[in-house]
């Protein structure tokens, strides 16, 4: 839901998205989405399965831009654009209210942009605030 809101600022790029469910189809509809595994830091080996998906992805794809709300698989999203070129926007879940993300403070040195969705989190050296978008968390790959 976050990412769709951000959908009127992408119209005139190509747009791909990458999520866990495959439910998410309707609200993409006519775009391509990736669906890959669910995972989290503490099974290590769904973890690695997950990435590895993540980045067939972004070969895949090729993005210009890596446009992620959060958690690991946006982590890795980021990470692996970066390696292709790809510039790399992080928009910390609007789920962390009153701390940053674990994964938004380790994506920190490769995202070109670091926002947070609450202007209390804001400091130095730390994420800028531009407004927030509701809802789930999501990943976009932009060409174009």
């Amino acid at each position: 839901m976050q990412m769709g809101r951000l959908r009127p600022a992408l119209e005139k790029a190509d747009l791909y998205f990458a999520t866990i469910s495959k439910s998410y189809q309707e609200d993409v509809k006519g775009m391509p989405l990736y669906v890959f595994r669910d995972a989290n830091r503490w099974n290590k080996l769904a973890g690695l399965l997950m990435a590895l998906q993540v980045l067939l992805i972004v070969i895949r794809v090729r993005p210009d831009y890596v446009i992620s709300t959060g958690a690991a698989p946006g982590y890795f999203a980021i990470r692996f654009g970066k390696l292709f070129g790809a510039k790399t926007i992080w928009v910390d879940s609007i789920a962390n209210v009153s701390r940053l993300s674990m994964s938004g403070g380790l994506v920190k040195p490769y995202a070109d942009l670091w926002l947070t969705q609450w202007p209390e989190l804001v400091e130095e050296g730390g994420p800028e605030f531009s407004g927030n978008v509701l809802g789930e968390i999501g990943t976009v790959v932009v060409n174009g």
